[in-house]
């Protein structure tokens, strides 16, 4: 009757100690605890029977401390004496020498054979397979079949503990992946930038799976965002647009994966997948609208052109046609290196290099062109304006000048100086007239803000400076 009142106490007091949590580890820790006190046992193991896996996997001991295994002992069901016990759903019981059983089975990292006797059960709920536990003394030791059926009874209260607690940890995670979606979504709807995004999607990532580092692979190989190291186990979930594979959102960690975790990072993946081809819709909204703009003030350009060229009297028709095919090909050339370049800004030195070439083709019969140019880079509607002021000037000292012409372009106190001198006869007296001259004056001034100055010494030379 006193043993009988004991196990009682036992009984309820194990209850009471585990159903004061539903945090899952606790949970499992505080059986440990519990049943080997209750049992006065030198050890107990507790073990998580993993459906999917169809594997029991060591969660807590009392005795042996499991974190300070390099990997968690695993049995399958009928495997070593707690898969037996596990598979044959009834109890398993050595009182001496348990390590020398032939169902008996060693981890590298899991001192059993310290101990002589065990008792092993099953954690059943309504006839489902929730675990096992086993409890272990150092010295010999038959259990009673009381302590048999106190352990039994403990177990199957156990059971319901371990299912409510997982329930509660399957929907604080939901919580947590649903927070962390919540946050990916508001990255991607509030930002037009898909860096930002992106940026968003990798730290969140990290975040809701405890991963060691994550990234977003591109299309083209590029990686946009790695955060972090790479762990022992690692995902690479595709980002898919429409039936077509754009990235991959790649996640590291130091445990394997589960099956909601492959679950959430899919949803993750998705979700990046949206910011990505979101963010190169709009740039390429933005792309577009800039190519328009572009294009309408350069059409806007070649007519005040085409007009100032009707307006002037007295001009040859084929060669007023000449001048205006070379001031189209100028514009054209600073939209093939903005092309080239996918930038915009323009490096003058291969842009002023582009229009050389294609003037003196025809204009340059014994005539020498040196030049001496810095690396200076223009945004590209400024450098639409040079680059025609530059024709103009080359072509007129291709044409009037002497068996030499040379170009400068380089950088003086804050502003560019572009110089263009030949030496032939220089001006004649009055000032220079004419209608590309008349068309440098009106760009320097109102295009660049710079000013342009001629002079007659030895030839002729054009000086155009500009703020930079």
């Amino acid at each position: 009757m006193e043993e009988s009142a004991r196990h009682l106490r036992l009984l309820t007091e194990t209850i009471a100690a585990v159903n004061s949590t539903l945090d899952l580890e606790e949970v499992l820790s505080l059986v440990a605890r519990t049943v080997a006190e209750a049992l006065e046992a030198d050890a107990c193991f507790v073990y998580l029977y993993d459906e999917r896996a169809d594997e029991l996997v060591l969660r807590a001991t009392h005795g042996t401390g499991v974190e300070e295994m390099t990997r968690r002992p695993r049995l399958r069901p009928g495997e070593g004496i707690t898969g037996s016990a596990a598979e044959l759903r009834e109890p398993v019981m050595l009182p001496a020498q348990a390590h020398l059983d032939p169902r008996f089975k060693a981890f590298p990292n899991l001192p059993e054979d310290e101990y002589e006797s065990i008792l092993a059960v099953p954690i059943l709920a309504r006839e489902k397979l929730e675990g096992a536990l086993n409890v272990r003394t150092r010295a010999p030791h038959e259990f009673s079949a009381a302590e048999v059926d106190l352990l039994l009874a403990i177990a199957a209260q156990v059971a319901f503990s371990i299912e409510h607690a997982r329930l509660y940890s399957h929907a604080q995670r939901r919580v947590h992946e649903l927070e962390a979606l919540a946050t990916i979504s508001e990255a991607v709807s509030e930002s037009l930038y898909v860096e930002e995004s992106l940026e968003a999607i990798v730290k969140t990532t990290m975040g809701a799976l405890s991963a060691t580092g994550a990234a977003i692979v591109l299309e083209d190989g590029a990686i946009a965002w790695p955060d972090g190291r790479a762990g022992d186990f690692a995902v690479r979930m595709p980002l898919r647009w429409k039936r077509r594979q754009i990235g991959e959102l790649v996640c590291d960690r130091d445990v394997p994966f589960s099956e909601d975790d492959h679950q959430l990072l899919a949803s993750i993946a998705h979700h990046a997948a949206v910011a990505l081809e979101h963010g190169r819709a709009v740039m390429r909204g933005v792309l577009a609208q800039e190519i328009h703009h572009r294009v309408k003030n350069n059409l806007q350009t070649v007519a005040s052109l085409l007009r100032l060229q009707a307006q002037a009297e007295g001009v040859d028709p084929h060669r007023a046609l000449e001048d205006s095919v070379n001031r189209i090909l100028a514009i054209a050339a600073v939209h093939e290196v903005l092309t080239e370049r996918r930038d915009d800004d323009v490096d003058l030195g291969e842009l002023l290099e582009r229009l050389r070439a294609m003037l003196v083709q025809g204009l340059a019969a014994g005539k020498r062109v040196e030049s001496a140019i810095e690396p200076i880079s223009l945004a590209g509607s400024r450098a639409t304006a040079l680059a025609l002021v530059f024709s103009e000037l080359l072509q007129n000292a291709l044409e009037h000048g002497g068996t030499l012409v040379r170009v400068e372009l380089q950088r003086r106190n804050g502003d560019v100086m572009l110089a263009i001198a030949d030496d032939g006869t220089g001006l004649d007296g009055d000032p220079a007239q004419g209608t590309g001259l008349s068309i440098v004056r009106a760009l320097v001034r109102d295009e660049l803000r710079g000013t342009l100055r001629l002079e007659s010494e030895g030839g002729l030379r054009a000086e155009v400076v500009f703020p930079a």
